[in-house]
């Protein structure tokens, strides 16, 4: 896994591609139970609010990305 990560994309196999991919998927995953962490700290700041919903809406829009993207390399 680590080896597929390291090397070019235009140099990975398939299934490496797809390797590499479910390992940022999840991270992404990781990613979000600290947005939901700091979230729950109930910050009262309009801004951080405003920063923590367009984090959420960017993480769920990159996990779409990426799961499509696995998707079309035939897992």
């Amino acid at each position: 896994m680590r080896n597929a990560i390291l090397q070019l994309p235009e140099q990975r196999t398939t299934n490496e591609q797809r390797q590499v991919l479910r390992a940022a998927i999840r991270q992404l995953d990781r990613a979000e139970i600290y947005l939901a962490a700091v979230s729950y700290m109930q910050l009262d700041d309009r801004a951080a609010q405003r920063a923590i919903r367009q984090l959420r809406a960017d993480l769920d829009g990159l996990k779409r990305h990426l799961a499509e993207l696995r998707a079309g390399t035939g897992s």
